[in-house]
């Protein structure tokens, strides 16, 4: 049987276009001999052809003008690798405009675009792939869409972004602190150009959104869910967990009540007991765990950014899109440009946690009693109190662990601490991980 040949056009020559070559080159035996395809990079856009990169294409495969692979009537499968969000969003929708089946990796437009960019995908008849857009080399898409697809998911929750998993694995193994922790994350390369993204909880909800779009056909943008990240948490929080069983990790989580037809969504630190799956994966290693209602518990772990793990997710999509293009069959799947307009986001005073919550004090008589009743103004009641000796004199930490609350009592609580003239800084907060997942 002749080999079927397929032509590629890369948006992009990074670190994930870099590495599709080299997966592409170093299989390409394989690939041939499996699926009977013959895959060749054909052109490349770059926007600048002269920079040293540890693969040097042939100078001709090279491109500055996007239009050269968008409008070449010889290429056949065009994949979005670049990175940013604007003339990425540009690019992917003239891509479907023109009937170019395309792939991406770049969940920041999905995320923000995906509305748009599925609607236009759906007018054009025109496939979009984006494995590579959650989690890097976990094909937590192809399981929600495909493997997991006669299930309902009243719970999905997981760790999304691996720089932020890989500070915290390495301040609590080897009691370092936020700052020193970060400077060799930056050293190591594995920070964002644009830090808030891994930090601030900004990547994950990024992916948060896919996830619940997959699983309940319904988009929440980052606006709408609780975010908050990695920056304030100490070696405090961190060993008083280790003392009450839990490791401090940042969970994403979507929770849904199919009865009522409410979703939430939220991207924060969390205590998660250490019997818990989840708490074992550390360094830069993602982990979603997936509560469906027809199988149960399933969890997958893997390495969730960089190079070879990304470019296995674009690769799979390529090798997936070029089989169904050489049986002539068109992968459009048009489920992706619905929405399911029966569910609504769980208003705030509807989503319950136990948070724990960590003061820095004045140390004086009264203080103990006016933060308790700040918290039962707002129903909130203490269930543990540990009180440490703070930074400077006169003042004290507050160790809080507290009863089962509203998001909405929270945060109007937390308010209302920040604005006593006993609490010295910014309150921690973080949620507890309920035991019964």
């Amino acid at each position: 049987m002749d080999p079927k040949k397929i032509k590629i056009g890369l948006l992009g020559f990074g670190t994930v276009g870099q590495g599709v070559w080299k997966v592409l080159e170093a299989k390409k035996a394989k690939f041939l001999e499996h699926f009977g395809l013959e895959i060749e990079i054909q052109r490349i856009f770059v926007r600048n052809p002269h920079k040293k990169r540890e693969i040097a294409p042939p100078a001709h495969s090279l491109t500055m003008n996007a239009d050269d692979i968008l409008n070449d009537p010889n290429i056949d499968i065009v994949c979005e690798l670049m990175g940013g969000v604007e003339l990425a969003k540009e690019l992917t929708l003239k891509a479907l405009v023109n009937k170019k089946p395309i792939i991406t990796a770049n969940k920041a437009v999905i995320c923000e675009h995906g509305k748009e960019i599925f609607r236009i995908a759906n007018e054009h008849e025109t496939p979009i792939f984006f494995e590579a857009s959650v989690a890097g080399g976990i094909p937590i898409i192809k399981v929600l869409r495909e493997g997991l697809a006669a299930n309902s998911f009243p719970s999905i929750y997981g760790i999304l972004n691996g720089t932020s998993n890989y500070i915290l694995t390495r301040m609590e193994r080897e009691s370092l602190s936020f700052e020193e922790t970060i400077a060799d994350a930056r050293l190591l390369g594995y920070v964002e150009a644009d830090e808030a993204l891994d930090l601030d909880g900004i990547d994950a909800a990024h992916k948060t959104a896919i996830l619940a779009y997959l699983a309940h056909g319904k988009w929440i943008s980052p606006s709408e869910m609780i975010i908050d990240g990695i920056r304030n948490i100490s070696q405090l929080d961190i060993r008083f967990a280790r003392e009450c069983g839990y490791k401090i990790k940042l969970l994403a989580k979507i929770e849904a009540n199919l009865k009522k037809n409410l979703i939430s969504a939220s991207v924060c630190p969390t205590f998660v007991p250490i019997n818990e799956s989840i708490a074992s994966v550390d360094e830069v290693y993602n982990g979603i765990t997936l509560i469906g209602d027809v199988v149960g518990k399933v969890m997958l772990t893997g390495r969730g950014a960089g190079m070879n793990p990304t470019a296995s997710a674009v690769v799979s999509d390529i090798i997936d899109c070029a089989r169904l293009h050489c049986a002539h069959k068109n992968p459009y799947d048009a489920s992706l440009g619905k929405e399911n307009s029966d569910i609504a986001l769980c208003p705030p005073e509807n989503i319950f946690e136990k948070f724990y919550l960590r003061l820095s004090v004045a140390d004086k008589t009264g203080t103990l009693a006016e933060i308790c009743k700040s918290l039962s103004n707002n129903d909130i009641s203490v269930a543990t109190m540990k009180q440490l000796t703070g930074p400077e004199e006169g003042t004290a930490t507050l160790l809080l662990t507290l009863h089962q609350a509203s998001e909405q009592s929270m945060q109007t609580a937390l308010h209302h601490l920040k604005e006593l003239p006993i609490v010295l800084d910014n309150p921690f907060l973080a949620r507890i991980m309920s035991t019964h997942h």
